[in-house]
Order: structure tokens, then sequence, then C-alpha cells
């Protein structure tokens, strides 16, 4: 006798033996009870979850003539009746299955819909179920429509597919859609612990839980490397066998990357990733691993002692994922499991997934946050060479005190020296003899540190404050020439007159008047795409019609004094004035100082 696979053995032959999907039993079930049956029926859901096997149950349900023969339609077929028995093993006449992944075109439908004219041979209700019916074609579709919709009463559809984004809206439309969820492992775990009682076969509870993760949903998938495990183990199910045959890595490994991480150590996160390279543990299946525990640890910091209990049942990993939940931060959970997730992605870009694999890890440590008062954090994606940019002088001494209500100097002036406020801490070394009214007034300091502003022309500076406002942000400033002047006051009119639009805009605002000899105008621009000659012809002819009658010519090179730089410098200045007035304002001060609240970067708008 040739062996059947657990798949098939322990497939459901009623509804009460399925797993997992009590939403669409209840359905079907009342259904079947009340007799209120649809004519086409649509089973969604990923592999192995049971789309096929409960249309057979349903066809058994629609055709069970029970154990004396003279049974109805029912919620619970008997299993035992001629239909019943041939529906389980495949040849009852009025049941037809047709596989639409090898059968999708408009002949193969137009032949099952020829017997639809034929009243059933044994049962009540021909059954036709059409497996993977988004592989159908255009055509076939549209064959079966008419049918799906007006079918005789002796006939019901069932469709399944695991991409219901491709069926068409017309199919959807004529059917009752009944959605199969993938399955959590704690159902199949618990459905594995039945099936192997069944089958005498002994398995440790921690192999149990690695064939359950790994099945990701899908029953047939858990049956399956059930399967396999018992033949790898010799007839028993062991931790250390199911995860050699998985490739998973062993949760040791990953509690110390985590614990490694959280306390900041390099050299422990550099040795445990040699360790997996020597003994060949995935790359992958550390960082999933590490995703899963991450995500245990953020439920547990959000809401402490409210976690999924029934996950926690007899995992043995469970008392360390709470005790790493206190050791890291909330944030740097975060942080970790998102580069998980993303660093699986990179695993197949570099030329070896270890070295991956600690670059990935080491990251946190890269970005891990600091607890220093003060310090600016560095914007993720900004060059490295924009460092220069502000840097403080070495032996600069620290100039008095101003107070707090004194506004920002933030002059992007290049080759100037500037004042840079920075909130100062409290002093750690006070005897604590210090009033509350005098922390407090110390906390709120404001001393200033001069600072020297490297800045290279069309470079963009930004300086970030304590109180969370940040500097504007500009090009570099203007020389102020006797040409710019005038050039400066003729577009704005041209603008204003709306003479000039879209790239003879442009060209006007980012362009400087070199000089102007006689009717000849020579204009500047920085980038060559401005300088067009169809843009040049119309600046030409606007200013002729505001009575410039001149020609132009247009070079490329450095812009020191052009319309858009000065309406920069304006904004710029008017920005300045409003940020001040509001960071002067003594109840804003009183409330940032009190209640410790802050601006929203950004929400200050000049009128």
């Amino acid at each position: 006798m040739s062996y059947l696979v657990l798949a098939r053995k322990y497939r459901p032959k009623t509804f009460t033996e399925l797993v997992g999907q009590a939403h669409v039993v209840q359905a079907l079930t009342n259904a079947l009870t009340t007799q209120r049956l649809h004519h086409a029926y649509l089973f969604t859901g990923t592999r192995g979850v049971g789309k096929t096997t409960v249309s057979r149950i349903l066809a058994k349900s629609l055709n069970c003539l029970g154990p004396d023969g003279n049974g109805g339609i029912t919620a619970s077929p008997c299993g035992v009746c001629q239909a019943c028995t041939d529906i389980d093993s495949g040849r009852f006449v009025d049941y037809t299955e047709l596989d639409a992944a090898s059968n999708r075109g408009v002949d193969e439908v137009q032949a099952l819909l020829e017997q639809a004219v034929y009243k059933p041979v044994q049962g009540r209700f021909k059954v036709f179920m059409i497996d993977e019916v988004h592989m159908l074609t255009g055509h076939a579709f549209n064959a079966m429509l008419k049918t799906l919709e007006e079918p005789p009463e002796y006939l019901k559809f069932v469709l399944a597919t695991t991409d219901p984004q491709k069926v068409p809206v017309t199919v959807l439309s004529r059917c009752l859609q009944f959605n199969l969820r993938p399955l959590p492992p704690e159902t199949m775990l618990e459905h594995l612990n039945h099936v192997l009682q069944a089958e005498g076969v002994p398995a440790d509870a921690p192999a149990l839980r690695l064939l359950a993760r790994a099945a990701r949903g899908s029953m047939r998938d858990a049956l399956s490397l059930t399967d396999q495990a018992i033949a790898f183990g010799s007839g028993k199910l062991e931790e250390a066998a199911v995860r050699l045959m998985l490739g998973s890595v062993d949760s040791r490994y990953v509690l110390r990357l985590i614990e490694a991480l959280a306390r900041g150590d390099g050299k422990a996160v550099v040795e445990t990733c040699d360790e997996l390279r020597l003994h060949g543990l995935s790359a992958a299946s550390t960082l999933e691993d590490m995703s899963m525990l991450l995500q245990r640890m953020a439920v547990l910091q959000a809401v402490p002692g409210a976690a999924d209990e029934s996950s926690d049942v007899g995992d043995p990993d469970a008392p360390e994922a709470a005790r790493l939940a206190a050791l890291m931060p909330p944030d740097e959970t975060q942080l970790l499991y998102s580069m998980c997730l993303h660093g699986r992605a990179e695993l197949g870009l570099a030329p070896d997934e270890y070295a991956a694999l600690t670059m990935v890890l080491l990251r946190l440590l890269a970005f891990k946050p600091t607890a220093s008062a003060g310090r600016v954090a560095p914007v993720p994606g900004a060059p490295a060479e924009k460092k220069s940019l502000i840097e403080p002088v070495a032996a600069a001494p620290v100039c008095p005190e101003v107070p707090a209500s004194a506004p920002f100097n933030r002059d992007p002036a290049p080759s100037s020296g500037h004042v840079l406020p920075v909130v100062v801490p409290p002093d750690s070394s006070s005897n604590g003899a210090q009033t509350v009214a005098e922390k407090e007034q110390h906390a709120t300091k404001i001393v200033a540190i001069p600072v020297r502003v490297q800045a290279e022309p069309g470079a963009r500076m930004q300086l970030r404050e304590e109180g969370g406002v940040p500097a504007a942000m500009g090009p570099a400033g203007f020389t102020s020439t006797q040409e710019g002047d005038f050039w400066h006051a003729t577009v704005q009119q041209l603008i204003a007159d709306e003479a000039i639009t879209a790239l003879v805009r442009e060209l006007a605002l980012q362009s400087q008047l070199v000089a102007r000899d006689g009717n000849h105008w020579m204009l500047r621009v920085e980038r060559e795409s401005l300088n067009q000659p169809a843009s040049r012809e119309r600046l030409r002819t606007a200013l002729g019609a505001a009575g410039h009658a001149a020609t132009i010519s247009v070079e490329v090179g450095m812009v020191s004094d052009s319309p858009a730089r000065r309406n920069a410098a304006a904004a710029l200045e008017k920005q300045r004035v409003a940020e001040a007035i509001i960071l002067g304002d003594p109840l804003v001060q009183s409330m940032m100082r009190d209640f410790g609240a802050k601006i929203v970067p950004g929400s200050i708008k000049p009128l």
C-alpha cells in the first residue's frame, strides 16, 4: 500500500474539521441550514488555506443522501453515502473540477458550460469548481458570464483564486466572495500536535513551533514540512534536526545579537556574525528571526504586560524578550526593526551576505541616539563634505551671556564671524544647594559661542536651535550693484504686468545685468539650460514693449546679483524678523520655560 501524505490524509471532510476559518464555516453553515443558497461562490486566499477543501465539503453538503439514503441538504454531510465517498475520491460525475491554470482558454470553458444544459445524473446539484480562476483569458470570462449570472436551478458555481485582483469585476459582482485567512502559528501548532498524536510520532514543542512559523499561514505547507521533518529525523521531530532542515538560526544567536546592539557592543556583534558564517547559518533567517523578536519587544514596551499571551505559551524565549525589551529603548527597537526588514533586501546586493549582515547590524550603532545635550544630530542623507559649513573656532572664548529673548543671528554671509546661541545644561558639579528658582533660571540660560561660517556661492546653510525652530534657509547673499538695482526693478515690473512667464521669467529672475552699452544689454546666468534662443527672443520682445528697445546677449558664468537672489534675501530677512518677534515674545518664552513648549519647525510664516 502506497504512503498517503499527511496533507491529503488529514484533509478535512466536514466543516467541523476545518481549522482556522470560522467566519467562512459559520456563513456557509447558516446558509445550508436555512437553504438560502447562492448560485455562485468565490473563495480567495493564499495557498494551502482550504479553498478546494471548502469547495468539496460544500458539494457534499448539497448532494449528501445520509446514511439511510433519505437525507437532504445539510451542513453536516454524513461522509458514508455514495455521493460523499465519490466526491472524496474524486469520481462523482456531477462534481467537476477545472484547473484554470492549464485550461484557461475559451474552448475549455465552453466545453464545461455545455454540460450545464443536462440535469444531474446522481446528485441534486451539478457543481462546477474552477480553481485558479484568475488565470482564465478575457474571452473565457466573457463566455461564462451569462451562465454564471443565470444558471439553471440545479447548477452551482464554485470559483477559487489566490489573486482576486485579476478577476474581472463583472465576475466578482455575480458571486458571494469569502476570503480565507492565513492561519496563525498557534492554530497550526495545535493542529500539528493533533495530527502527530494520531500518527504516533513523538515531537518536541520547539520543533513544531519552528514548522508552524516556517509554513507562513499555509496548513498544507505545515503538513508537508512535517512529512519532511519526520523523514529527516527518522520518525521523530526534534528541535535541532528541524532547525537544521529548515536552515533556521538558533535563538541564542538572535538573543546575543540584540543584547549586543542594546549595549552598543560592536565587537560582540562582529564575533556573532562570524560564528553564523562558521556554522553556515542563513543571514536572511537571522534578520527574519530578529524582526519577529523585535516586534514582540516593541509590543512589550508599548503595552507592558499586555502582549499576546497565546504567542508566549510554552515559548522559552518569552522571558528573554521581556528582558531585552527593558534593556533597549523603544526608539532603538523601532529603528532596529526597520533596519532588519529593509536589510533583507540588501543581502542579495552584497558579494558576501554575512558581510552585508554585519553592516546592517552595525548601522544601528552608527545611528544610535546620543544622550549628550546640545548636540545636533546629523541629517540622514546629507553629504559628508557639508560638515565643514559650520565649525566651532578651536580656541574661541565663551562670550558673555545673552538674555533668552535676544533674537538669533542667522545671517549667512560668507567668511564672517557669527554668534550661535547654545542652551547650557544645569551644572552637574553643584553641591545641591541651589534653590529651585536658581536651577530653573540656570537651565534656561543661553550663551553665545562664536562660530565661523564657510559657505561657497550657491550653497545652503541650516542651523537648528534648541527651541526646535530651524533657521531659515536660502541661497548665498548677493553683492548689490547699480545695474542690479535697475535690473531688479525692471524684472519685477515685467512680472507684475505678466509680460513674461514660464522659462522667460526664470531667465530674467536668474540672470544678472552685467553691462548696458547703448542699446545692447549683457546678461549672465549660471545654468546653460536657461540660455535658450526662444527665451532670449521673448525676453527682448517684452523689454521692447516696456520701452527698453535693446538687443540682449546672454553669457554663462558666476552670478552675484540677480533678482532671484534679491527676492530670496528679502524673504530671508522677513522670516528672520518674524521668528525674532515670536521668540522674543514674553508669553512664548514663559510657555517654553515653564511648560517645555516647543515651536513646530516651519510653522512661523511672515505676514
